[in-house]
């Protein structure tokens, strides 16, 4: 989601009018149009700030991507092993089964 949506969901969420969070938050009411129309970008402080006073809080994190040439494939591949050599296998010499075409 972009800016111009969070600022959006986020005042109508609080139940604020778009004068009143500019308010709060200490910017214009034009300015605040301006960012939840999309025809501004702002600033990561001035998102958070808006959001703030709308009474939520911004999370923002990263993910690595797995075709990014900075994600080693053979270190996944190591992990992945580890994480099978966790489970033992369990199994039996002698078939516990009975064998097709078997009466």
């Amino acid at each position: 989601m972009n800016a111009a949506g969070l600022l959006r969901r986020a005042r109508v969420g609080s139940g604020l009018s778009l004068r009143h969070l500019a308010e709060r938050a200490g910017t214009s009411h034009s300015t605040l149009s301006a960012y939840e129309t999309g025809h501004v970008n702002p600033s990561m402080q001035t998102l958070q700030r808006i959001i703030r006073a709308a009474g939520f809080g911004l999370a923002v994190d990263l993910v690595p991507i797995v075709d990014s040439p900075a994600h080693d494939r053979g270190d996944e591949l190591v992990q992945v092993l580890e994480l099978a050599a966790q489970f033992p296998a369990r199994h039996h010499a002698d078939l516990r089964y009975p064998r097709f075409g078997a009466r």
